[in-house]
């Protein structure tokens, strides 16, 4: 079907807003030679609207060329884990100063009985640079001197999912790119046979789900994709019984042609995203399985990792998301270190829940017994082999957890708290063995260099050469970026090498 009388029959709005309009086309030829991707030609057009996903330069010497960024949704404890407060365990069971809690909203805190909660956790100070670390976490520990930790994070949303869209997107909305859709945008992928962004989950997934890894407005090329850590990577990647690699092809050769055909006529840059995704998944047909082929990876590696590991008894726990988790969460780093390798841009790796209301300390533990050995066992390893240099390891939650007992919810159980949290990183140009930033007395809030989650996504865009102001795109007629509008955002040097 010609699609030009249809477009006769749309209203002026539609014609101007739609890529398939003729106006539409002009301006992504436009946006592709300010990019210096077009340069001129139909065939230049053709390949570069067709291979969305080639490597590109960043305007910046980068740091950094890939990220594994590990998301522990639901909101990690910093009290429990990363940020001491002595203080606090001396005021435990009292109220808090009336004027804390002037102004400030919770999830579930009741707050004319509200009291501060201590942490029974043990800390010690670790590594030459003596970073502290709670007993919780007895391997992530041992590479203190290669971690930056940012302990005066702050956010602007309390509840998880728009906490967990503003960290991920920079926007506690739907229909935003996320920090792997950027990146993969504005640098491409290195690797042919593999998805420039891939995401791995583990526990209950986190509750924002697939909208935390969307390209929003950019072309689906640059989402997620969401693989598995057993069997079949991706459902229907396969071919299906009787179907021959080489028919396989034909089929999609004759696709593409027709895909083509309708490009050429429409300029509709989701017709090239679909092209370049049926020939990904040709590809990935028998790259994928050799990246889940694990046999060849050394027994000591397969046990630092701690693949094959068990659960610790869920009773009483909450959320854990079923038995397996530690398993499936050391392979995901595991298959995460395999996957840079392999020259994937952005990996996500995906635990959840750390939302804890109640069963607080035995939640924690078992949450740490799935997690630590096998982030270590990745710091380790990309250290070892070279790669912990250029690749940047972020780990973070939305939020952290109140000072406060969470008396809505159960007697031993923390709030949402998005006035101060901490998350650290690593390789990928950040100062190793630093500490960045302090709470006050009780944890509350940052008293002392404060990073905003806008700070923390324009520094970890700088460390792979972008300046966070330029890379944008037209979007509602804005200049769309990820670190939002205005100049509130920057990048915070002091977390740099």
């Amino acid at each position: 079907m010609d699609p030009f009388p249809s477009h006769l029959q749309q209203s002026r709005r539609q014609f101007f807003a739609t890529s398939a309009g003729g106006i539409g086309a002009v301006a992504l030829a436009s946006l592709l030679r300010e990019e210096g991707i077009l340069a001129g030609d139909n065939a230049d057009f053709q390949r570069a609207i067709v291979n969305p996903l080639a490597p590109k330069l960043p305007p910046l010497a980068p740091r950094a060329n890939a990220c594994i960024f590990i998301f522990l949704a639901g909101g990690p404890s910093h009290i429990d884990l990363y940020d001491p407060k002595p203080k606090l365990n001396e005021f435990h069971g009292k109220s808090p100063p009336a004027d804390l809690l002037q102004g400030v909203r919770f999830a579930f805190i009741k707050k004319e009985s509200a009291s501060l909660l201590g942490s029974p956790r043990s800390f010690r100070k670790y590594g030459q640079c003596g970073m502290d670390f709670s007993d919780r976490l007895p391997f992530v520990s041992e590479c203190a001197d290669d971690i930056c930790m940012v302990r005066s994070m702050h956010t602007d949303e309390f509840n998880h999912h728009p906490a967990q869209l503003l960290l991920s997107s920079g926007r506690p909305l739907y229909g935003y790119p996320s920090i792997g859709s950027w990146l993969t945008y504005g640098l491409g992928s290195v690797g042919r046979d593999l998805p420039g962004y891939v995401v791995l989950t583990a526990g209950r997934g986190p509750s924002g789900g697939a909208s935390l890894w969307s390209s929003g407005f950019l072309p689906s090329t640059y989402q997620g994709v969401l693989f598995r850590n057993q069997g079949e990577p991706l459902l229907n990647l396969n071919n299906p019984p009787g179907l021959s690699v080489s028919s396989r092809r034909q089929v999609l050769d004759a696709a593409a042609d027709l895909n083509r055909d309708r490009l050429e006529k429409v300029g509709d840059p989701e017709i090239a995203s679909r092209i370049a995704s049926y020939e990904l998944a040709f590809r990935m047909q028998s790259a994928a399985p050799e990246l889940l082929d694990l046999s060849r990876e050394t027994r000591e590696t397969v046990q630092m990792y701690g693949l094959g590991r068990k659960d610790l008894d869920p009773k009483g726990v909450q959320r854990t998301g079923g038995p397996g988790q530690s398993n499936a969460f050391s392979t995901n780093c595991l298959l995460a270190r395999r996957m840079v390798e392999r020259g994937v841009r952005f990996v996500n790796l995906f635990h959840a829940s750390w939302d804890h209301h109640g069963a607080l300390e035995k939640s924690l533990r078992f949450n740490c017994h799935v997690v630590d050995q096998p982030i270590a066992a990745l710091l380790k390893d990309l250290k070892q082999r070279g790669l912990l240099e250029t690749t940047l390891v972020v780990c973070a939650g939305e939020f952290g957890r109140t000072p406060l007992l969470d008396n809505g919810k159960g007697v031993d159980g923390r709030d949402h708290h998005p006035y101060a949290f901490s998350l650290w990183m690593a390789g990928g140009g950040v100062k190793a063995g630093h500490v960045h930033g302090a709470t006050d007395e009780l944890g509350w809030s940052p008293v002392e260099e404060p990073v905003h989650t806008h700070d923390f996504q324009a520094t970890l865009l700088h460390l792979f050469g972008f300046d966070h102001r330029q890379l944008s795109v037209k979007f509602k007629g804005l200049d769309t970026r990820l670190t939002g509008v205005g100049d509130k955002a920057h990048v915070v040097e002091k977390l740099l090498m």
